[in-house]
């Protein structure tokens, strides 16, 4: 197939967030079939859209927006994408108690995708307490007192069995932990969604530990990237070859 893949930083272009509507016109205008969308445009973008599909619709979330007639259309493959990597790295987490760390648009993915998978119970943590509130109302509405709004970290992360990173904290621009390393315990299964790099200092620190059971970015960005190339082309993506082209990058 040919195809071509263009990366819009808009901090490297000197761009302003409020460009965002221009671009996504600019862009269809063009001939591109959809775009993706990442932090820090999946909820504000979906103020420029015509409809949402189901999952960015209970998500309040897109990570990708498809041009299609004139019209531009949100969809949020981050949810699935997740939990797809869930089932393949962590396995069983039915019942369980977790922390997750983050409530914009990453994290209300990960957080239904958890709660659709069985977990038993969520806090969840943000240092925007509208935002982290905001997500625990919408969450209650499907799933009840199965989720609040955390307040103290350290007594939520003891009883937890396990910790996920949805705020970009470990990439380059946002270095450190997203929670006290001495929150991080052997008991606990780690989940990070940040995939660059792949070893996050949380998943490192989690590593020294003793944790066992750590799920890394590349699964949700593999699995979310496969739905997305299926949305713009309608053919399905090759995930076995995905995945090896991170773990080529990784040994890189």
């Amino acid at each position: 197939m040919n195809l071509s893949y263009t990366l819009f930083d808009f901090n490297a272009r000197g761009w302003a967030d409020g460009d965002l509507p221009r671009l996504l016109e600019r862009l269809s205008g063009e001939g591109f079939d959809g775009i993706n969308v990442t932090f820090p445009f999946k909820q504000a973008a979906i103020a420029y859209l015509d409809d949402l599909s189901d999952d960015a619709r209970k998500v309040g979330a897109v990570n990708t927006i498809a041009f299609r007639n004139g019209k531009f259309s949100g969809y949020n493959t981050d949810l699935t994408g997740f939990a797809q990597s869930v089932r393949e790295g962590l396995g069983e987490i039915e019942g369980d108690r977790a922390v997750q760390i983050g409530a914009g648009g990453a994290g209300a993915a990960t957080a239904h995708a958890l709660l659709a998978l069985g977990l038993g119970h969520l806090t969840i943590f943000d240092n925007d307490e509208t935002r982290r509130q905001a997500l625990c109302t919408n969450l209650g509405k499907l799933y009840g007192d199965r989720v609040r709004a955390g307040e103290d970290i350290v007594v939520a992360t003891r009883e937890a069995a396990g910790i996920i990173n949805a705020t970009p904290v470990g990439m380059a621009k946002y270095p450190g932990l997203p929670v006290p390393a001495a929150c991080i315990s052997a008991h606990h299964w780690i989940a990070d969604v940040v995939y660059f790099p792949l070893e996050t200092g949380f998943l490192r620190e989690a590593r020294a530990r003793g944790c066992s059971k750590i799920l890394e970015g590349a699964g949700m960005a593999v699995h979310q990237a496969a739905a997305a190339f299926e949305i713009f082309t309608g053919r399905q993506a090759d995930t076995a070859r995905m995945n090896a082209s991170f773990a080529r990058f990784e040994a890189l």
